[in-house]
């Protein structure tokens, strides 16, 4: 369990919950990380900004990406 809690999904601005619904489609729920993201907002867009640079760049490809993500969760001891 997060230390801090996030926000309801079902709370949330249309932009917000356009990225929940879609972690849901994905992963079966909106990810953790950003529900305490969304707390803040703006917190929340610099997040989003820097996963979609990362993802457009190109330099790391996806699978990796995901294998990367799972990784570090695994060393936080995230149950991602």
């Amino acid at each position: 369990m997060a230390r801090i809690g996030g926000v309801d999904p079902a709370a949330v601005d249309a932009p917000i919950k356009a990225v929940f619904d879609a972690q849901a489609r994905q992963w079966g729920a909106p990810l953790l990380n950003h529900l305490v993201y969304a707390r803040r907002p703006t917190i929340f867009r610099g997040a989003r900004a820097m996963w979609t640079g990362i993802g457009g760049s190109g330099l790391v490809d996806e699978r990796l990406q995901a294998l990367i993500n799972r990784r570090v969760a695994a060393h936080n001891g995230c149950e991602f």
